[in-house]
């Protein structure tokens, strides 16, 4: 298993980390099997989306901060409801194909480590597995 260290800059961001992602793959040896991404945080997330225009992660964002505002009547004492229940809708898994040696995406796909609470350090961890 590998890590990615990130360091957030913002209190919500979606950072480009296909590179990183790519390096492990390589690291590891594997030519087709599974990247398990997982991000050990309670308000974090990591999502596959559309990496190629810019205004696609700033609005989705946008709406995640629409629909999940930060200030609300949360029981939650800690001011960070809003990053618990983002990173509950987006999710701290994701799982890419490997072929080839390399994360099968799409032509327009990026992977997002996703920050709901920063700034921060923060990491994810890889974990990639031959198939057959």
């Amino acid at each position: 298993m590998d890590v990615i260290d990130i360091s957030t800059g913002s209190r919500t961001e979606m950072i480009d980390i296909n590179r990183q992602v790519a390096s492990c793959v390589r690291k590891s040896g594997v030519k087709d099997g599974m990247c398990i991404l997982y991000v050990p945080h309670t308000t974090a997330a990591v999502t596959v989306n559309e990496g190629a225009d810019p205004s696609v992660k700033r609005d989705i964002l946008k709406i995640l901060n629409d629909l999940i505002p930060f200030e609300a009547d949360y029981a939650h004492t800690e001011g960070n409801s809003a990053a618990h229940i983002k990173s509950s809708v987006v999710g701290v898994t994701q799982i890419v194909p490997v072929k080839d040696g390399a994360p099968m995406l799409g032509t327009w796909q990026t992977i997002f480590f996703c920050e709901f609470d920063g700034p921060r350090r923060r990491k994810v961890h890889v974990t990639v597995s031959a198939t057959g």
